[in-house]
């Protein structure tokens, strides 16, 4: 029986991912470097690589990245201050869910920059845990931050769905023995996700998944 359902935030719920991208090859430009969206998909958004490392494998030297990357974090703050747009269907998804089942986010952003995205007229109020990288010593891919989420709840690991986008995100469900819906956007397109319960278009698909098994069958 699935009695919540985890949620990750960045590109899932909110199209963050998209706007950290644009700036990140916006500043790398700036700097000579040309950052192809597959390339970021896979390293950063799948291999779980760091902005920093991303950096100096394209070329750009130590001296020069610290700061360069100092600046696109300011930038990004910055954007997020102002309304980040949802994902398609997740609204209404949400909101089919509320009352339903629990709900939770597994997070690896900092807990300021989640609450600036979602902002006062967001969703952060449909979900009763709210796991970030605050909570946690080890993020993504490990299973530590979905683990905290399960103790939080009270809850087994069979006893919930996660939603990701990338296999990062997937990994980490995954390890910690939860069965994860993967909702891939267009920078995480380009993964692999072999191990997901299911891939869905958009966040609507994951209503059927949560039907079946609560019915005793596989959507």
């Amino acid at each position: 029986m699935i009695e919540a359902v985890l949620w990750d935030n960045d590109g899932i719920l909110v199209d963050s991912e998209a706007l950290f991208f644009d700036l990140t090859r916006r500043f790398f430009a700036e700097a000579g470097l040309v950052l192809e969206e597959k390339y970021w998909g896979l390293e950063y958004l799948g291999n779980a690589k760091h902005s920093y490392e991303i950096a100096l494998e394209l070329g750009l030297t130590p001296e020069l990245a610290g700061p360069l990357l100092d600046r696109r974090n300011e930038a990004f703050v910055d954007r997020i201050r102002k309304p980040v747009t949802l994902m398609p269907k997740v609204r209404e998804t949400i909101e089919a869910l509320y009352g339903q089942v629990r709900l939770g986010i597994v997070t690896g952003s900092p807990r300021d920059k989640l609450e600036l995205m979602h902002g006062p007229e967001g969703l952060l109020d449909r979900f009763e845990v709210i796991v970030t990288d605050n909570e946690v010593t080890n993020p993504k891919p490990h299973p530590e931050p979905y683990l905290k989420a399960l103790e939080m709840l009270g809850i087994e690991p069979g006893q919930c769905l996660a939603v990701e986008d990338s296999r990062r995100g997937l990994d980490s469900a995954h390890a910690a023995g939860i069965a994860c819906v993967v909702v891939p956007n267009a920078l995480t397109r380009v993964q692999s996700f072999e191990c997901a319960y299911a891939v869905e278009a958009d966040a609507s698909g994951v209503l059927k998944h949560i039907h079946a098994l609560n019915s005793g069958g596989r959507g």
